[in-house]
């Protein structure tokens, strides 16, 4: 499959909107070494290290929208209660998640919580209610959700089998998404798929197609079998069916089928790979990709996010590291992870040439841009360029920046001759990402002073040099924008 024509995939997620409807819950994760065994019972004592709270459930399939470009509108039920305080705060530091959160008060909101001890989980304790709504809540969870559809391309139904998402519920939703020609992806849950008849797609995992099958499912064929029984009882059109380190199979309506092998190097925690998955083929399929794209970009995703603790997402630049290894061009061979440029500046190092950094938001690249990479370039041997994603460029200029999603602009950097890496990153800041690379000269533009770039104190701790570069005059990309704005007002 054509490396480049995914990547055009990819950089259309920047204007896709999806609708994500189900359980929502929180994933709490205790870290902490086991080092001996309780004279009380024949059970671990754990010492705790740290505590992390993440977005789990439906919530997590709208961060992963969102931190792959898109725009998500989550609709789903919490109680009231500290988790759910928390869950808000979460969400609203996420400005392309529109949350419409319906408060019952007779339930709590879904906690799941992993002790983890050396990289092990030991123990998972839950705190749910798995009774349906009352008719007035799920009245509304369905008022909110119609209202919804007329602003999304695609839904994304995750049922964590939490009572949200009843049978009839559930047949409303994908029947008002139908009559509004949305797509409709259902990550399933239960014994039974038939509540879902009428969606586009289903993504059981191995276990789950297994039993709503009731056939075996460990070789290829035996998930073709198993997928064609749902197939025949008309529910959708298609399912892909997660399968952990054997990767994805695709089974259409029609009998094709087809297997993807996990591009996985190390599983550490698969804790949330589910939504990765829902949320990567959402967006694909909203954006006009056909099943087998939509699944490909989606196994890479899944097969990057299990390389991370906990409730973890992944980004479009991850995924473009990935492409790269077949995509041609010197172009594409200069989009990189963290990870792997480090291995890059190393060997630089190695070879005794000296590494320059400067970062932004590089929208709309103009001349102002052109001189300061020229600039950064010039007072190194190597430039590496650290990219706002555009979930961090949402933050820092709003929700209807940047013009350009983070694929396109890292393409036009990496075209330039002046720029030997591009590294995309989450962070406000590139504090953490000039920590890692330890850069001996550190540029920005001269509209600011040294004490005002971050990270300068700690080039200069090194011995390394921090400079500033001449500025071009009149050139904005918020200037150009606004003159755009103000032409097509004309």
């Amino acid at each position: 499959m054509d490396a480049q024509s995914l990547l055009g995939i990819l950089s259309s997620f920047q204007h896709a909107r999806i609708l994500v409807l189900g359980d929502v819950m929180l994933d709490r994760f205790i870290y902490g070494t086991v080092e001996r065994i309780s004279p009380e019972a024949p059970i671990p004592v754990m010492s705790i290290e740290r505590t992390a709270d993440m977005l789990g459930g439906a919530a997590n399939v709208a961060r992963n929208v969102a931190t792959l470009g898109g725009k998500a509108t989550l609709i789903g039920v919490i109680g009231q209660d500290s988790c759910a305080d928390n869950l808000r705060d979460q969400l609203a530091l996420i400005p392309t998640i529109q949350a419409c959160l319906i408060v019952d008060a007779s339930r709590p909101t879904t906690l799941k919580t992993r002790h983890i001890a050396d990289r092990q989980q030991i123990l998972r304790a839950d705190i749910e209610s798995r009774a349906p709504l009352t008719g007035a809540i799920a009245a509304a969870v369905l008022e909110q959700y119609t209202a919804a559809l007329a602003d999304v391309d695609a839904v994304v139904i995750s049922d964590y089998g939490k009572g949200v998402l009843s049978e009839a519920l559930a047949a409303a939703a994908i029947n008002a998404a139908r009559n509004r020609g949305r797509p409709v992806l259902v990550d399933p849950k239960g014994k039974s798929f038939l509540k879902y008849r009428g969606a586009t797609v289903l993504t059981p995992n191995r276990s789950e197609l297994q039993v709503a099958a009731g056939h075996e499912c460990s070789s290829d064929a035996q998930v073709v079998a198993a997928a064609k029984t749902i197939l025949a009882q008309d529910i959708c059109a298609a399912l892909v069916v997660t399968r952990g380190k054997e990767g994805m199979s695709i089974v259409e309506q029609d009998g094709s089928a087809a297997h993807i092998r996990t591009i996985a190097k190390e599983v550490y925690d698969v804790s949330g790979a589910g939504d990765t998955a829902a949320a990567t083929l959402a967006l694909g399929l909203s954006k006009g990709a056909d099943i087998k794209q939509a699944a490909r970009l989606a196994n890479i995703a899944a097969g990057i996010v299990v390389g991370k603790y906990g409730t973890a997402t992944v980004t479009a630049g991850e995924i473009v590291a990935i492409l790269d290894r077949s995509a041609e061009g010197s172009a594409a061979r200069k989009h990189f992870t963290l990870e792997t440029v480090l291995h890059r500046v190393a060997r630089w190092r190695e070879l005794g040439l000296s590494i320059a950094f400067t970062n932004g938001c590089f929208d709309l690249l103009h001349p102002g841009h052109v001189s300061l990479l020229a600039q950064a370039k010039q007072s190194a041997d190597q430039l590496v360029v650290g990219l706002n994603s555009d979930l961090s460029v949402r933050r820092l200029k709003g929700a209807d920046r940047p013009v350009q999603g983070e694929v396109a602009r890292a393409t036009v950097l990496a075209s330039l001759k002046s720029v030997d890496a591009v590294v995309i990153f989450e962070e406000d800041t590139p504090l953490a990402l000039i920590g890692a690379l330890e850069p001996d000269v550190l540029v920005k533009g001269a509209d600011y002073t040294i004490e005002s770039v971050v990270g300068a104190d700690l080039i200069q701790q090194r011995g390394g040099k921090v400079i500033l570069a001449e500025m071009v005059p009149a050139q904005s990309t918020t200037n150009t924008i606004r003159r755009l704005a103000g032409a097509a007002k004309a």
